[in-house]
């Protein structure tokens, strides 16, 4: 697989004939609506052998092999070429494939109404064979102890037809809203607790789920010993069923984060309970703030990075957004609320307005300005390929269990093909 960037002049055909591919495999793999429209600035997957690599000024071929992790003799090898013999400037190179690392996958999904829609079944059942879990978001814990339903459907019988397992995740919504006074209610209560697990597991195993995922947030910071000790009793009843444990994290860069989003969620107690975390790494450009990228890679890195010290790398899966949002500028606070876009329906906006897609390399995320049909301006930040292979990049760096993104049901065709081609994904 190689990336690449569309230059000003670009044509699909021309793409094709630089990789030797066709133009029928780049638009099925990037699924580009029109192929005579090309934006640029836009990043497509390129469904090749490995990549191409043209030789720049300096380079030499151990200095190559260096920076794609291959030793000089194999790089010379691949491409037939001596050893010893000198670079021209521009001389095409074939680079292996890099060897896949194996990580776990999970991916969201969030069904509204009494049934699952056609459209997140089609999409869960096209990227299922990427994932180990596939989590029906979610199950809301009541203040008696039971659980609101939630359908659905045939997710199950998808995940499991391609090897993947459900996870079940349980929250403290209420009424559309994370809500401390509900978490209160069953913490401070054995016997919701006791009946609570005990519809857990009844649906946990209805569904045919491997793990159950706690996602209670914007808990009060008095109750962070309670939740520490819920989860406790939830992982030995849960242990004993065979079935797994895991929570969902906010963004924490130290202990001492104040915030109700942050205090009862203690890294380093609930990291050694649980078997694995879902790190929310993402939501920094947010609907309601100002623009800017929704999950710049440097302050992922830092959340990542004080994980690390609070618990191992293997429990710890990096949280990814499979969306961008669109602001109407200027921003004010309370004002109009950005709407969320898609990785495709942003590169259709650049190409509907004729505005370049700019890439920022601090946060390592694309953007773009344009002006509507109304005269107002906005703002868009989105994901694509290079966002994507630098968070892949990170997570191989840090040797992390793995990734969890939020959520199906907005197109992201190129996430998946770099899924398949940097990870071995573990199916349980």
């Amino acid at each position: 697989m190689q990336i690449h960037v569309v230059q000003s002049g670009e044509s699909i055909a021309g793409i094709a004939q630089l990789y030797g591919t066709t133009v029928q495999a780049i638009v099925q793999t990037n699924q580009i609506p029109d192929p005579n429209r090309l934006v640029v600035g836009q990043a497509m997957v390129i469904p090749i052998w490995g990549s191409f690599y043209w030789v720049q000024p300096g380079d030499n071929l151990w200095s190559i092999g260096q920076r794609f992790g291959i030793s000089y003799l194999s790089l010379a090898e691949v491409n037939r070429i001596n050893p010893n013999q000198p670079l021209p400037v521009g001389f095409r190179l074939v680079i292996p494939p890099r060897p896949r690392t194996q990580a776990e996958t999970n991916a969201y999904i969030e069904p509204r109404g009494t049934e699952v829609s056609q459209a997140l079944i089609e999409d869960a059942r096209n990227v299922v064979p990427y994932l180990t879990y596939l989590a029906p978001f979610s199950f809301e814990a009541r203040r008696d102890g039971s659980l609101k339903p939630l359908p659905l459907d045939d997710l199950p019988n998808i995940a499991s037809n391609a090897g993947t397992t459900t996870m079940m995740v349980v929250t403290n919504l209420e009424n559309g809203q994370f809500s401390g006074e509900l978490g209160r209610e069953i913490l401070q209560s054995e016997a919701v607790q006791d009946l609570l697990l005990n519809n857990i597991i009844s649906q946990a195993k209805s569904m045919n789920a491997s793990d159950v995922h706690f996602d209670f947030e914007f808990l009060p910071g008095d109750l962070r010993e309670p939740y520490i000790n819920f989860l406790r009793k939830a992982r030995e009843r849960l242990h004993a069923e065979g079935l797994l444990i895991s929570a969902a994290l906010a963004p924490k860069t130290s202990a001492e984060q104040a915030g109700q989003w942050y205090e009862a969620h203690d890294y380093g107690a609930i990291g050694e309970i649980v078997d694995f975390v879902v790190l929310m790494t993402y939501e920094w450009g947010y609907s309601g703030g100002p623009p800017m990228a929704v999950s710049p890679i440097g302050p992922v890195e830092e959340v990542l990075q004080y994980a690390l010290t609070e618990m191992p790398a293997n429990k710890i899966m990096m949280g990814q957004n499979l969306y961008g949002y669109d602001w109407t500028l200027p921003f004010e606070p309370g004002g109009e609320y950005a709407t969320a876009v898609s990785p495709q329906r942003a590169i259709e906006i650049a190409g509907q307005f004729n505005v370049p897609i700019q890439y920022d390399t601090t946060a390592q995320a694309p953007h773009f300005d344009y002006v509507d049909e109304q005269g107002r301006s906005h703002k868009v930040w989105f994901e694509d390929a290079r966002s994507i292979q630098a968070k892949f990049d990170l997570l191989k760096r840090l040797n992390l269990r793995g990734i969890s993104y939020w959520k199906l049901g907005l197109p992201f065709p190129q996430n998946w093909l770099l899924i398949d081609a940097n990870f071995e994904v573990v199916k349980r």
